[in-house]
């Protein structure tokens, strides 16, 4: 199953393996060269099949726990001052996403969005201390009943170039949906109350829509 925000670059893509492939059996008569042009085309398809596939989740809704975003590593866990929309502290949480990894996001809690931005900006690569100010980003603030308010952020990285955000300002969402898209590897941001239990360590891997990255 592939995620809809990659049906027109896999068709693309497909259109110029197929293309690729008739021009060197019709131009290339060197065997092995052939041999070696055409693995590296299929490579490269199965490569962009692998980055917009979007797995089935078998998510466990529980208005307690912040579940992972993403898939991919976690880089940080640290006490910060958030200063966009909470302006106190607020325990960060960041998970890391390389290439190989789902590039789905998921909401991490139920209940309504509150706060859903779009901010341009840089490039700096994704695991820069400065990357969840600066870089391109979109912030989302949830709120339900339980758990409080919980803020997400997308942030593009060096090679992300284009960030895809589907939470709307009062939406009414579901723990573990899919929220958005990051196009060729990033990192998403959770920022949780002091008081919040985490159930993660630095470096490691977690799955979005099934990982309990923090409970209350």
């Amino acid at each position: 199953m592939f995620h809809k925000e990659g049906h027109k670059i896999i068709f693309l893509t497909f259109a110029f393996v197929v293309i690729a492939v008739l021009l060197i059996d019709r131009f290339i008569d060197i065997s092995w060269l052939q041999i070696v042009l055409e693995a590296g085309l299929l490579v490269f398809l199965i490569l962009i099949l692998q980055f917009f596939r979007n797995p089935k989740r078998q998510t466990q809704l529980n208005n307690n726990h912040v579940l992972a975003p993403v898939d991919g590593k976690v880089v940080v866990i640290e006490e910060v001052f958030e200063n966009e929309y909470f302006n106190d502290r607020r325990i960060q949480v960041s998970v890391f996403m390389s290439p190989l990894n789902v590039h789905v996001t998921r909401y991490p809690i139920g209940g309504n969005v509150v706060l859903s931005k779009y901010h341009p900006g840089k490039y700096l690569v994704a695991w820069h201390p400065k990357a969840s100010e600066e870089n391109e980003r979109t912030t989302v603030v949830l709120n339900n009943e339980t758990y409080g308010k919980v803020l997400y952020r997308q942030i593009a990285g060096a090679v992300a170039r284009r960030i895809v955000n589907y939470a709307q300002q009062n939406d009414e969402i579901k723990q573990g949906e899919d929220s958005g898209f990051i196009k060729f590897g990033s990192r998403v941001d959770l920022f949780l109350p002091l008081d919040t239990n985490i159930k993660v360590k630095l470096n490691q891997k977690v799955r979005g829509g099934e990982s309990i990255i923090a409970e209350i």
